[in-house]
């Protein structure tokens, strides 16, 4: 199809796609028909368009683009729509106002990439789009993408364009990674040396650990959000669909919260530094009624903040050593009847876990193995693709992030051109577009457990926004493109597609990582080399 039909080259694509003969056209004379209950949609619509595009796309009875809801069309789900594109009207249906955001991006997609940008076309048009029928709906209602800026802060108007990535590829979710051991980036009111102690570090590291010494850049580095900031934020990923799901990671990963507040740690008398390294660190927060009151205390001012009903605590890579050295770790966990010191990591987890439950929230947490946090946590299943299958097992909620499918932290190829990166072989386009969050051999119930899947960008060395769209592009459009349309994972199709949507991220000035040869030939196994 997209050979004959190259503007119908869509990323991710959709269900069904049915060309029809004929163009549509949009100038100023152009006007939408907003029915009720789409008048979030048609704002989106106006404001991605028209500072572009010179197009007013007035609201008006006799409006030739027509948005409609229609809660009968139940076979659409939250997320799903329909599009039918003729030579004299466009009608975008849906059953949820959600659906109708996604349809507002498909528009965007079968408009000229110049339609993106404004530029090489005169103001106001005419810009045509194919005449159409679509038919979509998502596969996975969770479709993500985690970005760490506690070790490399981001400002807030850069996380507003990731927002606009996210959603122009139809991912509805942004895991926001805001606190490690390298720095603390939200502000907690009870708490204020989080953010003016935890927040700033000396130096970073710029080598990864036990490479030819430890290196470090002798660069101070620091960074945080006001809760305005992030209300702003989260309203403003609302409005194209994006629900921002916030971390704080605990009991491990605590750095620089025990950088600020000593107390909350096994030694309370220490004085330790923002870390400036990277890997596991070994300091974690204490089992003590203090550590636990502060967790409760920040995570409610981080629910006030953060509306979304999934809260993650992180829970992974939690060193248990000062827990087993600590006479009141030792302690506490003989008067919760444990078995010893490592297992206060899942009471830790189920205290913490069940206070988020009290409150209407999901907990969720990084799974070592896919079943030691409690059942009310929805996982992420990172370290082994088997580790989503035993949690399914288990009852679990499941987004599956493999790493070596999903970790674009890791180069892209072996290629000595690419950027340092995370030590570990390379996380191809390939790979990324291979992996199917459900395997086909899983039974009916076991498939029903996963929520989806997400991409990850751990920021060790990843410092600016031109590093990391390097880093996420193409490779997310891969993991949008598996995660919404599913199925069998027609590589050279999607490559077909991806080499006419490039022009779509140049549009919009997205620094991805340029399409070779050499990467595109690196196929699965089974699949054919491209020309």
């Amino acid at each position: 199809m997209s050979a004959s039909h190259p503007e119908l080259s869509l990323v991710p694509r959709p269900r069904k796609v049915s060309p029809r003969p004929g163009r549509f056209t949009l100038d100023t004379r152009t006007a939408v028909r907003s029915l009720p209950g789409t008048h979030a949609a048609s704002d989106l619509l106006r404001t991605l368009l028209t500072p572009v595009t010179g197009l007013p796309l007035p609201d008006s009875a006799e409006g030739e683009i027509v948005l409609a809801l229609d809660p009968g069309l139940g076979g659409l789900g939250d997320e799903g729509y329909g599009i039918t594109v003729g030579p004299q009207a466009l009608m975008l249906r849906a059953a949820h106002p959600t659906g109708l955001l996604r349809g507002v991006q498909t528009i965007r997609q079968l408009l000229p990439a110049e339609a993106l940008s404004g530029r090489g076309r005169p103001r106001g048009g005419p810009w045509e789009l194919p005449c159409v029928e679509i038919s979509d709906v998502p596969r996975h209602p969770w479709r993500g993408a985690m970005l760490d800026v506690a070790r490399h802060f981001q400002p807030v108007a850069y996380l507003r364009r990731y927002v606009d990535l996210l959603a122009f590829h139809k991912l509805n979710t942004l895991h926001l990674h805001l606190t490690d051991d390298q720095g603390w980036r939200i502000p907690v009111d009870a708490y204020p040396r989080l953010t003016s102690v935890g927040g700033h570090r000396s130096e970073s590291m710029t080598w990864p650990p036990g490479r030819g010494g430890d290196r470090f850049d002798g660069v101070p580095h620091s960074g945080s959000y006001t809760k305005e900031e992030l209300r702003d934020l989260v309203r403003y990923a609302a409005e194209r669909g994006v629900n921002v799901v916030p971390e704080i990671e605990m009991p491990g990963h605590v750095r620089a919260a025990l950088a600020a507040y000593p107390e909350l740690g096994n030694h309370p008398e220490r004085s330790l530094d923002v870390w400036t390294r990277w890997g596991v660190c070994d300091t974690v927060l204490g089992v003590h009624d203090r550590a636990l009151d502060f967790c409760r205390t920040v995570l409610e001012e981080v629910m006030d903040v953060f509306p979304s009903p999934y809260i993650h605590i992180g829970g992974e890579e939690c060193p248990t050593t000062e827990w087993e050295n600590s006479p009141a770790a030792r302690a506490r966990a003989a008067a919760e009847g444990l078995s010893g010191p490592a297992a206060l990591h899942g009471w830790f987890m189920g205290r913490i876990g069940a206070f988020l439950v009290e409150r209407g929230r999901r907990p969720v947490g990084w799974a070592e193995t896919g079943t030691e946090l409690p059942l009310d946590f929805t996982v992420m299943t990172w370290r082994d693709p088997a580790h989503a299958l035993a949690a399914a097992r288990r009852g679990h909620q499941v987004v599956t992030a493999h790493h070596r499918a999903t970790y674009l932290d890791y180069a892209q190829s072996a290629e000595p051109c690419e950027p340092p990166g995370q030590p570990g072989d390379p996380v191809a386009l390939h790979a990324v577009h291979g992996n199917e969050p459900v395997p086909g051999d899983w039974e009916a119930g076991e498939t029903a457990q996963v929520l989806g899947t997400q991409a990850q960008l751990w920021t060790e060395y990843v410092k600016t926004p031109d590093r990391i769209e390097y880093l996420t592009y193409p490779r997310l459009c891969a993991l949008a493109d598996r995660a919404w349309s599913g199925g069998h994972s027609d590589w050279t199709g999607f490559v077909e597609r991806l080499r006419h949507h490039t022009a779509r991220l140049d549009a919009l000035g997205v620094r991805y990582r340029p399409l070779t040869p050499r990467s595109l030939m690196t196929a699965p196994a089974g699949t054919a080399p491209l020309p």
